[in-house]
């Protein structure tokens, strides 16, 4: 889709660079922690995941599968590292040896994303998500998404208890995008999401007022591989191939949905770049301390919202991002964006996605017998999501990232159901009175 850089197009990149910026702020932070790295590693990786996620983005829009969806470190691959970490600490285990054998598995899963799809393997994911497929994959992760925009909004402090006083203005900030999305005409709809970030973090600033804190750039960074030494570890590898499957499969739920948005279809070209990228910069993310990359389905909540569909406009803000990790000073004012603040605005963004849901299965008609196709992997998910970690910890630490990630478990159990079961026989046996 070509497109003349207009003022209304650069307005879009600037609200995709804050829509990238929350996706992925919070990510190389709370990982830096959990591997105890120091300050001025978490921010030399910060700055390194602000290039990586923009030059990623340019390339998706411009060579790669060339649609406007973000390609970023992957939540489902976030959930598998912080479940290996935890379960690690817990049966106190050395971290760096951890660290290690995990980034073996990311460069794992990143050349098996990059080779398997140069080989044309897309075609094979393709035939595997079907609409239904598709439709749980959207819903759950929706429904994972928004449980963590909701607990991002009530400000929970290191005691766990909500802070009344954020999670009002949140409500209000949510509210205030809801208004201007529903209500307002023109542009002014289109960009709701940004005006939401931008006034609701200076109430925020008027609310609770601190001292801003940078981070210590100068200090000196740990090197290359810095959660631990390469290590090969047979359970981590096994669990990274599964894993890296399934963020294989985002990446073709995310094209058939934007296929449809779009209305033009994905050649197999597209798909096979789309790998190459992703697959590329998973391989470069474990030198610096970064989880594996990832097509964002939940892009399409942005597009749903915003209208606007040129591949230049993600470009803009995948350039913004890009140039906010070379200005260290820059980056880390931008990086004080409130967690609250960009939780409230994502909440009402992600609300499309559950639109996109719904419409993946238009047309699929569903009875007393064959709603199980749908039901059971998003009720299964659903339920494995509020499930208390601790009840998977009897489980082999290495099929506890597993077992405990609805998305993956309900991804697994709509492709079980969708291959092992002939739901039109079911349909028609039904449709003809038999049991």
């Amino acid at each position: 889709m070509r497109a003349t850089i207009t003022p209304k197009i650069g307005l879009a990149g600037l609200q995709w660079m804050f829509f990238i910026l929350t996706n992925t702020i919070v990510v190389p932070l709370t990982l830096g922690h959990v591997f105890q790295l120091a300050p001025g590693q978490i921010a030399f990786t910060l700055q390194v995941s602000f290039v990586l996620t923009g030059a990623a983005c340019m390339l998706q829009a411009y060579w790669g599968h060339r649609f406007a969806l973000m390609d970023g470190p992957a939540g489902v691959w976030w959930g598998f590292t912080l479940s290996i970490a935890a379960s690690a600490a817990a049966s106190g285990a050395d971290m760096k040896a951890v660290g290690g054998g995990l980034a073996a598995g990311y460069l794992l899963s990143g050349l098996m994303m990059a080779v398997l799809g140069l080989l044309g393997f897309a075609r094979i994911l393709r035939r595997l998500f079907n609409p239904v497929v598709i439709s749980v994959s959207l819903f759950l992760l929706s429904a994972q998404l928004m449980a963590n925009f909701f607990t991002g909004m009530l400000g929970i402090g290191e005691d766990g208890r909500m802070n009344p006083a954020v999670a009002l203005l949140s409500v209000l900030i949510a509210l205030f995008v809801a208004v201007v999305y529903l209500k307002g005409r023109g542009w002014v709809s289109n960009f709701a999401m940004l005006f939401g970030i931008l006034l609701g973090w200076a109430a925020y600033g008027l609310a609770f007022p601190a001292p801003g804190s940078m981070p210590d750039h100068a200090a000196a960074v740990q090197g290359l591989f810095p959660w631990g030494s390469l290590r090969v570890d047979a359970g981590i590898m096994a669990a990274s191939f599964v894993v890296g499957f399934i963020n294989m499969s985002n990446t073709v739920t995310s094209l058939k949905a934007a296929e449809k948005l779009y209305g033009e279809a994905a050649t197999e070209s597209q798909y096979r770049r789309s790998f190459l990228i992703t697959g590329l910069m998973t391989l470069l993310a474990p030198i610096f301390g970064l989880i594996p990359f990832g097509t964002f389905a939940s892009s399409m909540g942005l597009l749903e919202s915003m209208k606007i569909l040129h591949r230049q406009a993600l470009a803009i803000g995948g350039g913004l991002f890009l140039v906010l990790g070379l200005i260290p000073p820059l980056g880390g004012w931008f990086s004080g964006l409130p967690v609250s603040v960009g939780s409230a605005v994502l909440f009402v963004a992600y609300l499309q996605m559950f639109g996109t849901a719904v419409r993946s299965v238009e047309g699929t008609r569903f009875n007393s017998k064959t709603i199980y196709r749908l039901a059971l992997p998003i009720l299964l998910g659903v339920s494995i999501m509020n499930t208390p970690s601790v009840v998977f910890s009897a489980l082999p630490v290495y099929i506890r990232p597993l077992a405990g990630n609805g998305l993956v478990m309900g991804i697994l159990m709509s492709l079980i159901l969708e291959t092992c079961v002939n739901w039109t026989k079911l349909d028609i046996a039904k449709e003809k009175g038999y049991d």
